[in-house]
């Protein structure tokens, strides 16, 4: 069993920074699909951040320049570096593991996320 444990998450002054951590436990992350979502007060969830196995990453937008996601697959962990945060940013922050094959996503498992709040 699949469990993923953010942390990180707290309350930060606008153009502060803070770096998330997603611990998984249970299955090796470094043949998956590791994520970062988030979901804003009335806001759907999105994507944040992604990286593959092999080490490619992709940003939303929003956050390019701003945020990097980083993997270390020796300590089986995740991380979401947040620079020159912006009250927009304020959310549940949710860690995702998922394995994709041809056929499309075979495997799918969330965090339980961690709250992000900038404000002044």
């Amino acid at each position: 069993q699949v469990q993923l444990v953010e942390s990180g998450g707290g309350l930060v002054q606008p153009g502060g920074s803070l770096r998330l951590s997603c611990a998984a436990s249970g299955r090796a992350i470094s043949t998956y699909v590791m994520s970062w979502y988030r979901q804003g007060p009335g806001k759907q969830r999105e994507l944040v951040a992604k990286i593959l196995s092999g080490g490619r990453t992709n940003y939303a937008d929003s956050v390019k320049g701003r945020f990097t996601i980083s993997r270390d697959n020796a300590k089986n962990t995740v991380y979401l570096q947040m620079n020159g945060l912006k009250p927009e940013d304020t959310a549940v922050y949710y860690c995702n593991m998922r394995h994709v094959t041809a056929y499309g996503p075979d495997f799918d498992s969330w965090g339980q996320g961690t709250q992000v709040t900038v404000s002044s």
